[in-house]
């Protein structure tokens, strides 16, 4: 029997992955595929109201709920908020992570975006791709996993509003329609209520439900569906170049580059 794929989506902070590719994720569950989610720090410095280790607390139990509508499972990396960097001890904890999920397929952060902990997550995960296939790459962990058989394909996701640290669009390589799935996806994002008091604070946000829900049909409207999630694969040497996602979820026609309607 052929054993399900698996995919890992990566992201720094719990609720990322709800904004940017948890409609893709659900559309991959319906497929088959075995899915785990994983935040590089538990959001400690999400609060106003809360000491970090209070917040941590109550930000895991929402990513684990969120985990539960999707049927996923969940895990945190214990990094702490603006304080992941891109040195030889993270890199080793990363990939300790990915030897022990045994992803086939990652989705992480955006190399370019509007915070470090994104891009440095970005970072980390793209070169935690090829180290965990390296044997010699030791990741000093107790009961270390193996390596991985191979390089992971690897996807990043958009960044915030689809915009670069300038405020530039960053183009994706693709598209998938999530619209038919897109009230899961809200309901996973609704799961972390704590941000709600955060956002309006740090950023000004009041509902941060309607700014996913605007970002969704925003790049829905490229391609003339209710909502999408953009992506980028990273095709760099010697990572896979074929589109596995594209194939997952039923259209691997290299000619078009958008996943559909007819393809959930």
């Amino acid at each position: 029997m052929t054993e399900p794929v698996r995919i890992l989506a990566l992201h720094a902070h719990p609720d990322d992955i709800e904004f940017q590719c948890a409609g893709t994720l659900i559309l991959l569950r319906e497929h088959g595929c075995g899915i785990t989610l994983a935040t590089m720090t538990p959001g400690d410095c999400g609060s106003a109201e809360h000491d970090a280790e209070t917040i941590a607390a109550i930000r895991r139990d929402e990513a684990r709920a969120s985990a539960t509508v999707l049927g996923a499972d969940y895990l945190c990396l214990e990094f702490r908020d603006l304080a992941i960097f891109n040195d030889d001890e993270s890199r080793r904890r990363v990939t300790e992570v990915l030897r022990r999920t045994r992803p086939d397929v990652i989705l992480t952060a955006p190399p370019v975006d509007y915070i470090a902990d994104h891009e440095m997550t970005s970072l980390l995960v793209r070169d935690a791709c090829f180290a965990a296939s390296c044997p010699n790459y030791v990741t000093r962990q107790w009961e270390p996993a193996p390596p991985l058989p191979r390089i992971p394909h690897l996807y990043f996701v958009d960044p915030l509003e689809g915009r670069d640290r300038e405020g530039r669009p960053v183009p994706a390589d693709f598209l998938v329609d999530v619209s038919r799935v897109f009230e899961t996806k809200r309901r996973m994002l609704a799961c972390h209520a704590s941000q709600r008091n955060w956002l309006l604070r740090q950023h000004g946000i009041d509902e941060y439900l309607e700014m996913q829900a605007r970002w969704g049909a925003s790049r829905g409207a490229e391609i003339g569906v209710a909502h999408a999630e953009g992506f980028r694969q990273y095709r760099g040497h010697p990572y896979p170049h074929d589109n596995i996602l594209l194939r997952l979820l039923g259209q691997d026609d290299p000619g078009r580059e958008v996943v559909g309607p007819a393809s959930a």
